[in-house]
Formats: structure tokens, sequence, C-alpha cells
């Protein structure tokens, strides 16, 4: 239950993004202790940092609101699977769980390229064990075809 409210709001965070015209559709929330922590969503055209995909953005958020740079005992919620960067910045964070959306794959069938650089730097999911875990992809898709209906560029 609690997984699909938070779902529901990075869906509705990555919305806002999308309708203010600042980047793709993704949105996160990071929890702790069953409270959100952070929301945050892409702003890669908004700030023009190519960087500040979702779940960087949450992040952000939610190290300067605990006043701390150690996310453990965190999830993050996010509409689309991490692209390495992210991945990689959840890793750095300590966040404890991934609970995403929509995968890789269907990140590119959006215009993402997300697959590319995680095939030249030759990810390994399964070096991930437990920390990815897949949910509410139906819902997260229907946000994805909104975004790839929509007036975007692609970046």
């Amino acid at each position: 239950m609690y997984q699909e409210k938070f779902m529901k709001m990075a869906i509705d965070e990555a919305r806002k993004g999308i309708r203010r015209r600042h980047g793709g559709p993704f949105g996160a929330v990071i929890v702790k202790n069953g409270k959100v922590v952070a929301v945050g969503h892409n702003r890669v055209l908004k700030n023009n940092d190519s960087t500040c995909h979702g779940e960087i953005d949450a992040i952000r958020k939610a190290e300067r609101r605990l006043r701390t740079y150690d996310l453990s005992g965190c999830q993050i919620y996010t509409t689309g699977e991490p692209c390495a960067m992210c991945l990689a910045a959840i890793l750095w964070a300590n966040i404890d769980k991934v609970y995403y959306g929509c995968s890789l794959a269907d990140n590119e069938e959006i215009g993402f390229r997300d697959d590319k650089i995680d095939k030249l730097l030759d990810r390994d999911d399964k070096l991930y064990g437990s920390l990815l875990e897949q949910k509410e992809r139906e819902e997260c898709l229907k946000l994805f075809k909104e975004y790839k209906k929509s007036e975007r560029v692609i970046y």
C-alpha cells in the first residue's frame, strides 16, 4: 500500500516537471521510516544541468533536509529505472532500496539513451542483488506515453 502511494507521488512530481517543461518524465520520492523526506523531478532543461535527473534532484534535497550525505535507512521511488549515473548516486548516498516503474528499455522507447550508456559502462544489474525492484510499471507507462505525445525536447 505504501509503495503505491509513494510511487503515485513520484508520478505526480514527474507530471509537474513535464508541464513546466523542466525535462523528462522522471520523478522521485525519498522515504525514511514511512515518511517522505524529499521529492524531485528531472530539471535537466530548466537548470541546463545534464546531471539533474529526478533521482539526483531528490537526493540533493533529502541530504540538505536531513543535513547528511548518508541516506541509510531511506528508500527511493522513481518513475524510471535509474540510469548508471543515478544508480551510482543512490549507492554513494547509501539508499537501502530502489522501487522503479519503467525499465531502461521503456526509457529508450521515449527517446532516452540510457541503454547505450549502460552498455558502454558494462552495467550488470545482477551485482545489485535486491536493491532494485520494479513496481507500478503500468501506471508509469501511462506517464511515459503522455510524455511521448507532448511537445518535448529530446536530450
